[in-house]
């Protein structure tokens, strides 16, 4: 006579992903932490000029326009290097795309990064072409330069 067997029961083998989560959360936070948006627009070939009046903005800026001039009267937009001349296009391109995506221009803020070199008609240059494609706001950027304490 045989004897019946016990029924085998097989284990289920769950992984526990509590670990993997909780390192892929970390691995996000420490990228967040490593990389700083406001410093994605800047170009190392402009060095700006120093002061004590300049801040840094209180609030971040709504459909900014970044415009980096160099020292030999060049215009950096969107990655490419042009002359002044041929800044008027971009911006009327700008322009349209603002409109078509429900924004006026006249609300874009322009942030002009320009070389401490540079000469300051060529700035007012590039203002009024901005402002003759209806963007009316500016922001001039500069290095905050720390007042001495008076001993």
């Amino acid at each position: 006579m045989r004897m019946p067997s016990p029924k085998q029961t097989l284990a289920k083998a769950e992984m526990d992903m509590t670990p993997m989560i909780d390192m892929t959360f970390q691995l996000i936070a420490f990228f967040m932490v490593l990389l700083n948006f406001a410093e994605t627009e800047q170009d190392a070939r402009i060095k700006l000029p120093s002061s004590e009046l300049a801040k840094p903005p209180e609030v971040a800026l709504e459909s900014p326009l970044v415009l980096q001039l160099t020292k030999d009267d060049k215009v950096i937009f969107g990655g490419e290097l042009l002359p002044i001349s041929g800044l008027g296009q971009p911006l009327s391109r700008e322009k349209r795309f603002l409109e078509l995506n429900g924004v006026d221009p006249k609300e874009a803020t322009i942030v002009i990064r320009a070389d401490g070199d540079a000469k300051t008609g060529v700035v007012q240059e590039v203002m009024q072409l901005c402002q003759e494609n209806d963007f009316e706001i500016f922001a001039l950027r500069a290095k905050q330069e720390l007042a001495e304490e008076e001993p």
